[in-house]
């Protein structure tokens, strides 16, 4: 603006025309620079008119504004830099206005609230109040008379500069009538963040009694501010400053995603919206701190909930230690690892279910909670909600929800139940170094005995299991090239139920000989392993082994399973007794497969 101003004057010169066109004064005056001193700002429009009505009954040119994000401001102007200066600094001095008010441009300003009607963003300039333009006019006459002094020589009264005195504060009783404008919620507010400063440890009630009064002298006098036990507006200030200091740079801002039907605070810094996948609407990082949100809207009943409270649970973005919490129409859910912190809050109501995720990294756990507060405080549901529809149909995956990644094991084998209170047979390779082992990806379980020479594992779950059929095992070895099958979930889980693989028995030894071991003719895949081995009677004749590692490739179609008798013996040194299969003649493949859908069952190792 000055730079067109200086463009102007250079070409219209000193008589004020160019091109034979006259610069008339008002012309002048829409030109000049226009500038505000900003005094107060709040979240409440109820609580900013109040205090602009207060301040309109002591200095003029009050005026209150919506600043955006859900924030209204009480301005003084408008003024030019000048007069703003010097408004600024008097009214400081006096104590009329908070120490930490600012010059402001027309730029930050929206819609006028105050007065109500008016409209003067674009008035132009208004003269600085006569107080104030009378201290300005003595400091110029004193400025005046050095600088006749410094010219003639001549000897005149010495006139001593103007100090600058300090800013001054509110009386005790000025502290507490300003005090009596505070809504219930700010009165809580301050005790919030008194609680935060380690000076408050009772109720958040917004009571002022006497622990409000005693925490409230403590920080006055832990920050060198006379104690009085009520705090001034520029008390109340520097608390809330201190108390917003770790959300400095997050760019929180209230966004109102119209097609989710969510309005809150997002850290506008950090994440941007990225794409809808219902039921969530995802707002990735921008920058250097790997976080994400996700917005939760669609409609759906208690069902619905809990199904997503459940689904929510699978995905990579919740890690598995944490807390979590699911009530009648709501959920909270944390998981927790050493790379991130992810928070998850839903609630049903009149049929939609709303709500937020908020992924954050591990180590910056003071910020995230007072981000989360905020964004849980200013959360409100609006009207719409996520169409199922809506989204990208060319990124869905089966491995995917809503577009993000489903947590998978490190390694996922196949095995079965060997007694009806739920313990598992399964391959020594699916229990190594894991952190957590699953039973179809549902029961935890721990080993308890692991014999690696053979090639076998044994698992008790943490709960006792009720199978639909339990292991009966072959007392007799099958005939060389009968017809065998393994149950086995082939695809890791891709499936929901195990798929069959039928051969043959080539051998009741391995290649050199080794005893304990069947060769069988068939083409397996690894997520097999730790399947059981059927013969034709529908018994349990051995457990599929995992293809031998080695310099020597052997033909697909050979593979190994371990004998019952091995097993047996295994399962004998656990203590678990093994039940015998009633000797019956062939059985139908598909009543073969009826038995083993019932026992068959998925090993995960979890990282």
């Amino acid at each position: 603006m000055r730079k067109m101003l200086v463009a102007a004057m250079l070409a219209t010169g000193l008589s004020g025309v160019t091109a034979g066109v006259a610069v008339t004064p008002a012309a002048a005056q829409s030109a000049q620079e226009v500038v505000w001193v900003q005094i107060e700002a709040h979240p409440s429009l109820a609580t900013a008119t109040s205090r602009a009505r207060a301040y309109a009954g002591t200095i003029e040119d009050v005026n209150g504004f919506a600043l955006g994000g859900g924030w209204y401001g009480i301005a003084l102007g408008p003024y030019a830099p000048e007069d703003a200066d010097q408004v600024l600094r008097v009214y400081r001095a006096d104590g009329l206005i908070p120490r930490d008010s600012y010059i402001s441009a027309s730029s930050d300003y929206r819609q006028q609230f105050w007065p109500v009607g008016a409209n003067v963003l674009n008035r132009g300039v208004v003269d600085a109040p006569d107080a104030v333009a009378d201290d300005s006019a003595t400091q110029t006459a004193a400025a005046e008379a050095t600088a006749e002094t410094a010219t003639t020589g001549e000897v005149v009264a010495e006139v001593a500069p103007l100090p600058t005195p300090e800013p001054a504060d509110e009386t005790p009783a000025e502290a507490r009538r300003s005090e009596q404008l505070l809504t219930r919620d700010e009165r809580m507010d301050l005790q919030t963040m008194l609680k935060w400063a380690g000076f408050y440890n009772a109720a958040i009630d917004g009571a002022f009694g006497r622990g409000t009064r005693n925490s409230m002298a403590a920080w006055q006098e832990a920050n060198a501010f006379d104690v009085t036990g009520i705090l001034t507006t520029l008390q109340r200030s520097a608390l809330k400053k201190q108390y917003n200091a770790v959300l400095e740079g997050l760019g929180l801002e209230r966004v109102v995603d119209a097609d989710a039907g969510i309005e809150m605070m997002l850290p506008a810094n950090v994440v941007s919206f990225d794409r809808y996948e219902p039921p969530f609407a995802h707002y990735d990082a921008t920058g250097d701190i790997p976080a994400k949100v996700l917005l939760i809207s669609q409609r759906g009943d208690q069902d619905t909930l809990y199904g997503l409270y459940d689904i929510m649970q699978t995905l990579e973005i919740v890690p598995l230690e944490g807390p979590r919490e699911r009530r009648k129409n709501d959920f909270v859910l944390i998981g927790e690892n050493g790379t991130m912190v992810s928070e998850t809050r839903a609630t049903l109501q009149d049929g939609k279910i709303k709500g937020f995720t908020l992924i954050w990294p591990a180590g910056d756990e003071e910020r995230r909670r007072r981000l989360i507060g905020e964004m849980d405080k200013s959360f409100v549901r609006l009207d719409a909600a996520l169409d199922p529809a809506a989204g990208n149909a060319d990124a869905q995956a089966i491995d995917l929800v809503s577009g993000l990644d489903v947590r998978k094991p490190r390694i996922a084998r196949s095995g079965f139940y060997v007694d009806s209170a739920g313990l598992v047979l399964t391959t020594s390779e699916a229990v190594q170094s894991c952190t957590r082992l699953t039973i179809d990806d549902e029961y935890e379980a721990d080993v308890i005995a692991d014999d690696a020479a053979n090639g076998i594992a044994v698992l008790r779950p943490k709960e006792t299991l009720a199978p639909l059929s339990v292991a009966q095992f072959s007392a007799t070895a099958p005939r060389l090239q009968s017809e065998v099958a393994v149950a086995g979930y082939s695809y890791d889980g891709v499936l929901s139920a195990p798929s069959m693989t039928f051969g043959m028995l080539a051998d009741v030894r391995g290649l050199q000989g080794e005893t304990g071991l069947y060769r069988l003719a068939m083409t397996t895949l690894p997520g097999d392993a730790g399947g059981p081995v059927f013969d034709a009677t529908g018994s349990v004749t051995g457990m599929l082994l995992p293809k031998p590692d080695g310099a020597r490739a052997l033909p697909d179609e050979v593979v190994f399973a371990a004998d019952a008798n091995v097993i047996r013996q295994v399962l004998a040194n656990a203590g678990v007794s093994t039940k015998a299969a009633a000797e019956t003649g062939a059985s139908a493949p598909e009543d073969i497969t009826e038995v083993a859908v019932g026992m068959t069952v998925l090993v995960s190792c979890w990282d």
